[in-house]
């Protein structure tokens, strides 16, 4: 029997939390009469998630397990979920319980009144302060860098049809951010709100570095706007320097300067040359991923495999 529904989830710190997502998604979907798997892919997690995988493996048939060779991260984790999916609709959700399996049947049935795409819409967030501000921050800066709507209640829970996910999957290049892809994909979609979660068990595995991290990706991967703003930047401050030429040049011929002033010609220096060292690294950023692309490495590594494929 083909698979109908496959759950794909990225699994970092989360030892303490996978007997709990299966049983509640066994409890969830079990009662649909509809075949499912839930992939739980591994990211080289510190502690013993893989064990835990294993050992469901054995007590779940349909879950299944990939254990990657080092951290990728987890938008790469979820690209190697989706790449052994083999369901016609696809869910994607974290692993800690925050995105609720009794939410999955709320998605399917609205999937069924003719989109592709149904996002869920976190209310009422369970998240510490911190995350929240710096989740705001994120979103709003991304949708300022790539002209795009961005709303912070939404990642990756949602559920997808097979056309959009084989869409996703043909996307190789090497920065992977799975709702800026599903964005640029297209199709029907639509949202709707679910209940978010508490999440007691394990602390966010974003830090604010790997955030930042991940914004750069971001940015230099879906954006060109930070060279544009670099030119604008650059033609303001040649304009401006084009006045000031004519303004001193005017002085200077009235007689009101006789020596040019030691102070303006520092503060130009210092200037002009920040500027240009900004502009230089970020054309070198650009280029530095241009290069990263064509090596043609590929997305992530497997180790190992459990459950059956």
């Amino acid at each position: 029997m083909s698979t109908h529904i496959s759950i794909v989830s990225p699994v970092y710190m989360g030892e303490h939390v996978l007997q709990k997502l299966c049983e509640r998604v066994a409890m969830t979907l079990r009662p649909f009469g509809k075949s499912f798997e839930l992939i739980l892919v591994e990211d080289a997690s510190p502690d013993g998630s893989w064990t835990e995988i294993e050992n469901l493996s054995l007590k779940y048939d349909f879950v299944k397990g990939i254990k990657l060779s080092r951290n990728f991260g987890q938008h790469y984790a979820i690209t190697a979920g989706l790449d052994h999916s083999k369901g016609e609709w696809v869910i994607v959700m974290d692993c800690d319980l925050q995105d609720k399996p009794e939410e999955i049947p709320n998605l399917y049935m609205k999937a069924l009144e003719g989109f592709d795409v149904v996002l869920a819409l976190r209310e009422n967030r369970k998240d510490g302060f911190f995350k929240k501000l710096s989740s705001k921050v994120f979103y709003r800066t991304l949708a300022w860098l790539t002209g795009s709507k961005q709303d912070e209640r939404i990642a990756n829970f949602g559920i997808y049809h097979r056309n959009v996910i084989n869409e996703i999957i043909g996307m190789r290049e090497s920065i992977r951010f799975f709702p800026t892809m599903v964005k640029w994909v297209g199709f029907r979609q639509t949202t709707i709100h679910v209940e978010h979660g508490a999440n007691g068990e394990r602390n966010s595995s974003y830090s604010l570095g790997k955030l930042l991290d991940l914004g750069l990706d971001i940015m230099l991967a879906y954006s060109d706007k930070p060279v544009r703003l670099t030119v604008k930047l650059g033609l303001i401050i040649a304009f401006s320097g084009f006045l000031f030429a004519i303004f001193t040049l005017y002085k200077y011929l009235t007689g009101t300067i006789i020596v040019a002033g030691y102070a303006s010609l520092i503060i130009s220096i210092w200037v002009l040359t920040g500027i240009v060292l900004i502009t230089l690294g970020m054309v070198g950023l650009y280029v530095g991923k241009t290069f990263e692309g064509v090596k043609g490495r590929p997305i992530y590594i497997i180790e190992k495999k459990t459950g059956s494929f």
